[in-house]
């Protein structure tokens, strides 16, 4: 209801005729993303994200490269296996040791912004973008975005959506197929649809984080 409540209220925002859509779309205000600057920067993504999956990942220095110049930032160590897909590239934000898995989607229109050491599994989606729940004002092409945040030492399980808006505190595990929405606290075991903190992280007891238990070598 909230979430409803919500889109509702910003149906109503004004929208500045001074601002370009790409400001309206930085700001959080509804925006047309088939202006012709944002589908320009799109496109560039798309041929560069084309680029990335093509290349053998045995060419890590050349992968590397384009990394770089797609995104808005990418710290050191970082791995994304193909294939890798986003919108605009530029705001998405990438700690130290970030590693995902195959078929990653980002789409950012809004900052998406990940910390230190963050495990993303396989078929995972980060989706910034809302539309209007109004059908007829859904068919003008207007949306808007708001801004996912991930924590350090966050790891993902296979298959997990996190929606607009979303912030996900540092330590915790996201189960396999959980969709994420509003807030995960640190340092807790959350998974399902929607996704809800279900118990604290185990802290060195030699378990994994659904009860398995392993013998040091």
């Amino acid at each position: 209801m909230k979430e409803q409540q919500n889109s509702a209220s910003s149906n109503q925002q004004p929208i500045s005729p001074s601002l370009t859509e790409r400001e309206k779309r930085d700001q959080g205000l509804w925006y047309r993303p088939a202006d012709k600057e944002l589908v320009r920067l799109n496109q560039r993504a798309r041929c560069l994200c084309q680029q990335y999956n093509a290349l053998p990942l045995q060419e890590e220095a050349p992968r590397d490269a384009l990394r770089r110049k797609l995104l808005g930032k990418v710290g050191k160590e970082v791995q994304i296996l193909p294939q890798f897909w986003c919108d605009y590239g530029h705001n998405i934000f990438l700690g130290d040791y970030f590693f995902s898995n195959y078929q990653l989607v980002i789409l950012d229109c809004a900052p998406v912004t990940f910390g230190d050491h963050v495990l993303v599994g396989p078929n995972c989606g980060f989706y910034t973008a809302i539309h209007p729940f109004d059908q007829t004002r859904r068919d003008t092409g207007l949306e808007r975005a708001e801004p996912i945040q991930v924590g350090n030492h966050v790891w993902f399980g296979g298959g997990v959506t996190v929606l607009p808006g979303a912030v996900i505190g540092d330590g915790c595990v996201i189960g396999a197929g959980s969709v994420v929405k509003g807030e995960i606290p640190p340092g807790m075991i959350a998974a399902g649809n929607p996704c809800r903190p279900i118990r604290p992280v185990p802290q060195g007891d030699g378990s994994d984080p659904f009860g398995r238990q392993y013998q040091s070598p």
